[in-house]
């Protein structure tokens, strides 16, 4: 292994001449240096990573060359100034391969892969650097640490032990080859699940089979067409596109091909299939969990969570479900009463949920989805985010010019302090393309620190995959489009208004389990009605909207959401299920995701948010036994948001303590620490259950 190193840092100094000409890697002459992405090429972050890795592993060898005895400066905080050529690339690298990646990007990523892996483990299996960091993290009752050196001292010790420092040299080989696989099985499954939503297209030729869908989905579907030069009108599988059709189509059977289009993605044995990469990920995952003495890999991950151990996150997530599965059968029987009506004697299938739900709530409630988008254009909510943002927490928000964008759809912003002083650079990027994966998303491009007085400010992408505008009809958002622009904008808050001194515990370097307390916190924002009245703007007279329609919402706040449940727990306890097995011989993932539909008694009427071959979150997205946390947050997020409503949704003392509290500090405290800091108490779960309306 060493061998192989030193030749990759020969490889690296050689490719790279020593005036650091590569654009990448350049200083930006922009304002707040901001990446210069015009000048950049794909062909350029290949040696731009190999000299950052060159350059970081040096610094390792410095840090092990010492004479003096480990001090937290000469060690923690030398590894926490290490390897800065390396964060500028691979920050402005995964962006753009998260975003608008080429060919060219993508093998890089795959080449690049097995080094990384290479190089995390000469840091973490280096056994004189280790030498140090236990050294101190031993003796760190008697160094005298602020409680924020403690909490990174803690990071870099676990990182070590999980890293391979404790194995003996046989079980870390054995851990380097099966890192190596994983990363390389991880990118393969996110680049056909991309692939795979790209492929799947409905086009329709005859005008009747449009019957039902809104005006906006018809002019996006002609528009869509036009563009990939085709005949009619072209649906696909990006969700502003498939959610409005199954919604909204009359033709029941193009209903069903729409569906069974997007749950099968990844499903269809063919050269994309994931089927065989999650039984692959699914047994390297647990073979690393037992090197470390793991009998699971849901125990490997979860023991340094908020939630401990994979049986509190379980427990947690049968608690919602058990109240939500009597809800959704509940809505399920009063659907099939709506299709009985029609004397078709058809019964309700998956495909027809969206479809009847609609429906149902005209006729309950007479509203509509459609009724509402002319109120949520994308400016519109974007401008209502950032007043809560301001009116919350004393920022501001200042459109800027003259940056360079990776693409011409981005927007940029600079997040000024109430005093005027500069906190962070933002980017907005929030339209569905070929090269950007699904979902919505927040990137760091830099981190924020404060290391020897280097105030480093971050630069934070807000990424999306919204309805876009069409013709001179700006981008209309639904409801749900609406909650997630306020929801990535949160974890943008998290990384805007970060205090702490050392980047690994800075913004959203936190406990999987806790950093969705500020996104999610914010949703809640978006849909009350004092909110609503300021910014839910009808595009075309600038009225805002009605207290009719307000009431209409306030109504249906709890409608459909034994569905909204059942499908998102649904999913986490899939996430848990696949890593708390024990024995994955002969495991095949459709058969196994049947079984843990039927023990949970899921209802065929309902499919898992996320099925395994395309659930992005855990096989390649950093969330694996993680997608518990959106629920476990949201027990954080529903009981921290009665405490605005105890005192007034903008109620400023509130909102200084949720900022002081919780945003500025990062991971630098226990999460529980902060979150009672702030609330003066832990959070009461059954505050979930009421914003959820499975309880009263």
């Amino acid at each position: 292994m060493k061998k192989t190193l030193i030749a990759m840092a020969i490889v690296a100094l050689t490719a790279c001449n020593a005036k650091h000409d590569n654009p990448v890697l350049a200083d930006s002459a922009l304002p707040f240096g901001a990446p210069e992405f015009a000048k950049y090429q794909s062909t350029d972050y290949e040696a731009a990573f190999m000299e950052g890795l060159a350059e970081q592993r040096a610094e390792i060898d410095a840090i092990v060359a010492q004479t003096e005895a480990p001090t937290f400066d000469n060690t923690i905080a030398a590894l926490e100034r290490s390897g800065k050529k390396l964060a500028k690339v691979s920050g402005v690298f995964y962006n753009l391969n998260e975003t608008d990646a080429d060919d060219v990007m993508r093998e890089t990523e795959k080449k690049l892969s097995p080094i990384l892996t290479e190089h995390s483990a000469y840091m973490t299996m280096n056994e004189a650097l280790f030498a140090r960091v236990k050294a101190l993290y031993d003796t760190k009752a008697s160094l005298g640490l602020t409680r924020e050196q403690e909490m990174v001292l803690d990071k870099y010790y676990r990182m070590f032990v999980k890293g391979g420092a404790l194995l003996d040299a046989e079980k870390k080989a054995q851990l380097m080859e099966i890192d190596k696989q994983l990363s390389l099985a991880s990118i393969e499954f996110g680049e056909n699940a991309l692939a795979e939503t790209n492929a799947f297209e409905l086009v329709i030729t005859d005008e009747k089979d449009l019957a039902g869908l809104p005006q906006s989905s018809i002019n996006a579907a002609r528009e869509a067409a036009q563009a990939a030069g085709k005949e009619g009108w072209l649906f696909t599988l990006h969700k502003p596109s498939w959610i409005p059709f199954l919604q909204y189509a009359d033709n029941r059977e193009l209903r069903k091909q729409m569906y069974l289009g997007y749950i099968n993605r990844g499903d269809n044995n063919n050269e994309n299939d994931n089927k065989a990469v999650i039984a692959r990920i699914l047994k390297l995952r647990q073979q690393k969990a037992r090197l470390f003495g793991y009998e699971t890999f849901a125990q490997y991950q979860l023991e340094d969570k908020m939630a401990k151990t994979p049986e509190a996150a379980y427990n947690l997530l049968m608690t919602i479900w058990n109240a939500a599965l009597p809800k959704a059968k509940a809505e399920a029987a009063e659907l099939q009463k709506m299709m009985d009506a029609e004397g078709k004697g058809e019964k309700l299938e998956a495909w027809d949920w969206w479809y009847y739900t609609e429906k149902l709530r005209e006729a309950k409630y007479a509203l509509s989805e459609s009724e509402l988008r002319p109120y949520f254009s994308l400016d519109n909510v974007r401008k209502g985010a950032f007043m809560v943002s301001e009116k919350l927490f004393g920022i501001q928000f200042r459109p800027v010019e003259g940056l360079d964008v990776y693409h011409p759809e981005v927007e940029t912003f600079e997040v000024l302090d109430a005093d005027g002083s500069h906190l962070a650079l933002f980017y907005t990027d929030y339209f569905p393309r070929a090269t950007k994966r699904a979902g919505a998303w927040m990137n760091n491009i830099v981190d924020a620190s404060n290391i020897d007085g280097e105030n480093q400010r971050p630069m934070i992408v807000n990424v999306g995959n919204f309805t876009r505008p069409t013709g001179d009809t700006p981008s209309l958002l639904t409801i749900d489009e609406t909650r997630t622009l306020f929801h990535e904008l949160g974890h943008a808050l998290h990384g805007f208004l970060t205090q702490t001194k050392y980047p690994s515990v800075s913004g959203t370097s936190v406990a999987r389990d806790f950093v969705e307390l500020p996104s999610q916190i914010m949703e809640h924002w978006a849909i009350e009605p004092e909110v609503m009245k300021m910014y839910a703007l009808h595009y075309e007279t600038g009225e805002p909207i009605t207290d009719e329609l307000i009431a209409k919402m306030q109504a249906t706040s709890s409608f459909n959401s034994g569905f909204e449940t059942v499908e998102l727990v649904g999913a986490a306890l899939l996430d848990m299920e696949y890593h708390m097995l024990t024995d994955y011989t002969d495991f095949e993932a459709n058969a196994f995701e049947k079984s843990v539909a039927d023990k949970i008694g899921l209802i065929p009427q309902i499919a898992f948010r996320y099925r395994g071959p395309y659930f992005n979150h855990v096989f390649s997205g950093g969330y694996a036994v993680g997608y518990y946390s959106y629920l476990w947050a949201e027990v954080l997020d529903a009981d921290g948001f009665e405490a605005f409503k105890e005192k007034g949704i903008f109620d400023e003392a509130t909102g200084r303590s949720f900022r002081k509290n919780i945003l500025e500090m990062g991971g630098s405290e226990e999460p529980m620490t902060l979150y009672k800091r702030f609330r003066g108490a832990e959070p009461n779960p059954e505050a979930l259950l009421r914003n959820r309306g499975l309880i009263d």
